[in-house]
């Protein structure tokens, strides 16, 4: 079994599989009568003909070192997970590898921090820590299949 460590994230090192949800140092503009900082169009939803959608998921906890040994992808439509709880959560990434997962990266992602998957991109099925939580989620509703799910030989992810 392969053992890889989760590092902080950041947008540099994330980049080839989206972006990330959160502020900038400085808002794009102030809105509201000067009340409310405005960090205009954070990522871009790919929708591939179809609708953009929000949802709500709440997923279960794990706890490190975690066994992941599940991947999937959206090949028509990017997703984005925006954390509705205070606490940091894991992100599972690979890239493409004609028509299979590439080696995995985890990212450990900091409370208050959303990421936007783009379309295509092999990812573990979420995965809070130590305690269970809901994201708000934007994908692809429509036409097509837009889920390719696949098992891995299992990896272990420690801190």
């Amino acid at each position: 079994m392969t053992t890889i460590r989760a590092v902080p994230i950041t947008a540099d090192d994330f980049a080839p599989f989206g972006e990330l949800l959160t502020v900038r140092p400085m808002p794009d503009k102030m809105i509201n009568e000067g009340r409310c900082e405005r960090h205009h169009a954070l990522a871009t939803v790919q929708r591939g003909g179809g609708e953009a959608i929000i949802s709500i998921f709440r997923s279960q906890p794990v706890s490190l070192p975690y066994e992941c040994g599940l991947l999937e992808r959206h090949p028509l439509g990017s997703q984005a997970f925006m954390p509705l709880g205070p606490d940091a959560w894991l992100s599972v990434v690979a890239r493409d590898d004609a028509g299979r997962p590439g080696h995995p990266v985890a990212f450990l992602v900091p409370s208050g921090m959303g990421i936007n998957l783009h379309a295509g991109v092999w990812h573990g099925v979420l995965t809070p820590l130590d305690r269970a939580a809901d994201f708000l989620v934007v994908d692809r509703e429509g036409d097509g299949v837009n889920l390719e799910e696949i098992r891995i030989r299992p990896i272990t992810i420690t801190a």
